[in-house]
């Protein structure tokens, strides 16, 4: 084992002082770099000194050979702010507003809006739509990267649930998995394709993320993700689903990429707010060119964790499909928190970012969710220019989680929820419906957005949580 290197002995390989010593010296301290003789460490740390920009991309040096390169003269400056447009204006908090009027003030934003399910999130507000030139903002898609719902309609009537309200909680129990806890075990774990993808070996960063990605597949996360059963009503009887107007059974899902979209979205904004500086109340609306490697290594990342999400739906829907004995009539998915190339009515491309709101460019189908006690919406999508072809993601909260837990007690929300005939597994009170705004409010708001095929009312819920 190498003796271990100190700080002086950078500074006489000629490191700068600053952060990069103390991440250097970091490094170093992994396993496999501590194995490295003290030449071969010295030789490997001259190499990253003189050639930062060919470690901006490795999984060990990214850190320390961002903190290498010189910084900008100064700030990227913000530009006076670009107009935009907003839906239920009444419904969001200042706090949303402001966040999204900074985004509109970037030198890379060419249009914007925000949905009236908007409310204050990191960098982008969620609710917030924005257009950008040739550049992706790690935040402005945010952590959860490819979230989405998934809605399966199966040719079973509503009593079916009222009948097997125990038998559903169990298929629920036995095949759904939350939060951070062990996936499912080995002879139960399904594969998919999704897992042998290139990217992960051909990104450095992803090198060591597929066994954490393997682990978690067909999983859902905390927070406000769930599976439910519920009651689909079809309103419209000229809907692309091939299904008829009434009512049927429905399993609807929400979750995302799990750990490794979180990976990637942190990784990747770190080195954003490294290399593009900007003032302290946009630095999380950092940006990666599309013309650089990073960039583009983050679009590939990006892109991975959004079929990664999927893959890890169309795993909970098989699962219970399959307890249920039933195959689906149809199915409906669609997601957020991610960025697509798209062409504005003028024809120019861009990269729209939807953070918390739903794709709606013309014919496009989704689900916005409501809350545990108030229906979600099956739409089609107009494809309205106004808002970047959007539309809300579900109702948005009305109340922050901290002030949920602080106003609403525990049994108040069970009695709730037993008053509307709603059965929760999991579950805590951060979630409860009266933390939500009123989704028939925010449908009324974006009705020139969407068009409506039906609903979605939830009966049986599965959670994080005992």
């Amino acid at each position: 084992m190498a003796q271990q290197l100190r700080g002086n002995d950078l500074r006489e390989l000629g490191f700068p002082e600053g952060r990069a010593i103390g991440l250097a010296l970091a490094q170093l301290q992994r396993k496999h770099l501590k194995r490295l003789s003290q030449t071969d460490q010295l030789a490997l740390l001259r190499l990253l000194l003189h050639n930062p920009h060919n470690f901006l991309t490795d999984l060990d040096w990214s850190h320390t050979a961002a903190a290498l390169l010189p910084p900008p003269s100064r700030h990227i400056e913000l530009v006076p702010r670009k107009d935009y447009v907003t839906f239920g204006a009444e419904y969001i908090e200042p706090g949303a507003v402001h966040q999204m009027e900074t985004a509109m003030k970037l030198p890379v934003t060419v249009a914007g809006a925000l949905m009236p399910d908007a409310h204050h999130g990191y960098g982008l507000p969620i609710g917030g739509v924005l257009a950008t030139d040739n550049a992706v903002i790690p935040y402005a898609v945010g952590v959860d990267i490819g979230c989405r719902m998934a809605l399966s309609i199966f040719p079973l009537p509503p009593a079916f649930m009222t009948q097997r309200v125990q038998e559903l909680q169990k298929l629920l129990l036995d095949n759904t998995r939350f939060g951070n806890r062990t996936g499912f075990d080995r002879g139960k774990k399904l594969g998919h394709e999704v897992l042998e993808r290139d990217e992960f070996t051909a990104i450095p960063f992803l090198r060591n993320k597929q066994g954490t990605a393997a682990e978690q597949i067909g999983t859902s996360g905390s927070g406000n993700h769930f599976v439910e059963f519920g009651v689909v009503d079809i309103t419209d009887p000229a809907n692309e689903l091939g299904v008829p107007v009434g009512q049927y059974v429905g399993l609807l899902s929400h979750s995302g990429s799990r750990g490794l979209g979180a990976s990637v979205a942190n990784h990747y904004t770190k080195l954003a707010m490294e290399n593009c500086q900007l003032p302290a109340e946009a630095k999380h609306l950092a940006w990666l060119s599309l013309d650089g490697e990073l960039g583009q290594e983050y679009w590939a990342a990006m892109n991975l964790a959004g079929d990664y999400a999927s893959a890890c739906h169309h795993h909970i829907h098989q699962r219970l499909a399959k307890a249920l004995g039933e195959r689906p009539l149809a199915k409906v998915e669609n997601h957020h928190n991610f960025a697509w190339k798209e062409r504005l009515a003028d024809g120019r491309e861009v990269i729209v970012h939807r953070k918390g709101a739903t794709p709606a460019g013309k014919g496009v189908l989704g689900v916005i969710p409501g809350s545990m006690t108030a229906p979600g919406f099956i739409v089609r999508g107009r494809g309205v220019a106004e808002s970047l072809g959007s539309a809300s993601h579900g109702a948005g909260r009305l109340m922050s989680r901290t002030r949920a837990k602080a106003e609403l007690g525990e049994a108040q929300v069970r009695q709730y929820l037993l008053d509307h005939g709603v059965v929760l597994q999991g579950g805590g009170v951060d979630e409860a419906p009266m933390a939500y705004k009123d989704i028939h409010a925010v449908m009324q708001s974006q009705q020139e957005l969407v068009d409506v095929l039906g609903t979605f009312l939830p009966k049986i819920v599965r959670m994080d949580g005992a």
